[in-house]
């Protein structure tokens, strides 16, 4: 039995430029962090040479071929592993919708698993690539890298992805104090509704030349972010944030709507610096930056909504049971 850990990531500021469309032209930069919430992959030998797989259904199948879950299939067709297992997918959060890089962490968290029942160590850039590759060349989803890259090499990181597909992931260097304040200052609150993103991505990735202006400047908030976390200036970090909301919303029709913009303006007024909405848009996570001494009136404001309490994760997806008989 091999069971893995993969975080969920939550983006800060370039979502959109990680878009091959965009970047393969401009390049593209996001600034991201795992956090520490999850997506557990199971895999357990069978006596039968029978697949079953369990996640808000359950699948039972005789071949690769028959696997209704796409990355469940492609994971398996890409690791060689095809007859004789139980997969198990679960996830601290809901596992679609939420804007937390869900469907990718569970992509990699399949490779992971499957590659490591397999007997084989893969890195996380193998990890990463393997999962666009599945995302987006083998399942031509309309989504960007990000979440694959994260994902699997985990910490906060400054991602640069270049006109020639080589793709830089740097350990942003801000000292472990800023970064705890940082933490600290981050509220998360669920917004009570999960989407689809697919619909708002397709509507983003068709968008991309008329975006063009908007995604540049995202890009180069992401440049600028990173060097305000490296010299301490977190306020400064929070404020940012909402102009990359403003930015943001501009990419596509879902992004936001009335009641996100409510729920983001009473926010606002209660205290935060800035904020967004996580991933693609339209529901999911709320998230903002608060000082510590306004952070009750902004939780007053957002009532009843749930809070997520979250922490940096340091790490990637990783191996947490192995038992092979």
């Amino acid at each position: 039995m091999i069971v893995t850990q993969t975080p969920l990531r939550l983006s800060f500021f370039g979502g959109g430029t990680d878009f091959p469309d965009y970047y393969r032209v401009d390049g593209g930069a996001v600034l991201t962090t795992a956090i520490d919430k999850y997506v557990y992959v199971i895999v357990k030998e069978r006596f039968d040479d029978d697949i079953y797989i369990n996640y808000s259904i359950k699948e039972i199948v005789q071949s690769v071929d028959e696997i209704q879950h796409d990355l469940v299939r492609e994971a398996m067709r890409i690791t060689g592993v095809d007859r004789g297992v139980e997969i198990t997918t679960l996830a601290d959060v809901p596992s679609t919708g939420t804007g937390l890089g869900s469907s990718s962490a569970v992509t990699v968290g399949l490779l992971l698993t499957l590659h490591t029942y397999g007997g084989r160590l893969v890195d996380a850039r193998t990890l990463a690539e393997q999962a666009c590759r599945i995302e987006l060349d083998v399942l031509d989803r309309p989504i960007g890298k990000q979440d694959q890259y994260i994902s699997a090499f985990g910490g906060l990181r400054a991602i640069d992805f270049n006109p020639n597909d080589k793709i830089d992931v740097e350990p942003v260097g801000a000292a472990p104090a800023t970064l705890r304040r940082l933490q600290d200052r981050l509220l998360v609150f669920f917004t009570g509704r999960t989407r689809s993103s697919s619909a708002i991505l397709d509507h983003q990735q068709r968008r991309i030349e008329q975006s063009r202006t908007d995604l540049d400047r995202l890009k180069t908030c992401a440049h600028e972010a990173r060097d305000l976390l490296e010299s301490g200036r977190l306020d400064e970090f929070g404020m940012l944030l909402d102009t990359a909301w403003r930015h943001k919303k501009a990419l596509a029709e879902g992004v936001s709507d009335a009641a996100i913009d409510e729920l983001y303006a009473r926010g606002r007024a209660a205290g935060a610096l800035g904020g967004k909405i996580a991933g693609a848009g339209g529901g999911g996570f709320l998230v903002f930056y608060v000082p510590p001494s306004r952070q009750d009136d902004v939780r007053r404001a957002l009532h009843p909504l749930r809070e997520l309490p979250i922490g940096f994760d340091p790490g990637g997806a990783r191996v947490v049971f192995n038992i092979h008989r």
